[in-house]
């Protein structure tokens, strides 16, 4: 356990990071699961309504150093890949 006020401190930081985070990461992911679901079940119209929100979602989550940049471009490339092979 931290003794120092300035490890309290940074414990507190640390934790408030994990769990924005953690939420960031999380959401992402539901967007991606709504993205590869939509493909699966063949709408068109629904898969890319999900892509147009997970796109910006991704690059936010790159942008606050959630993911790094290149898992960001990897993952939008393969979802907009499985969202034009439906057209």
């Amino acid at each position: 356990m931290a003794n120092h006020k300035s490890a309290i401190k940074r414990n507190k930081q640390n934790a408030v990071r994990a769990a924005r985070n953690t939420h960031i990461r999380s959401t992402m992911r539901t967007y991606v699961k709504q993205v590869r679901e939509a493909v699966a079940t063949g709408d068109a119209a629904a898969a890319q309504t999900a892509l147009g929100k997970v796109i910006p979602y991704i690059d936010k989550a790159a942008t606050k150093g959630v993911i790094h940049k290149a898992t960001a471009s990897r993952k939008i490339g393969r979802l907009s890949k499985l969202v034009n092979a439906l057209q």
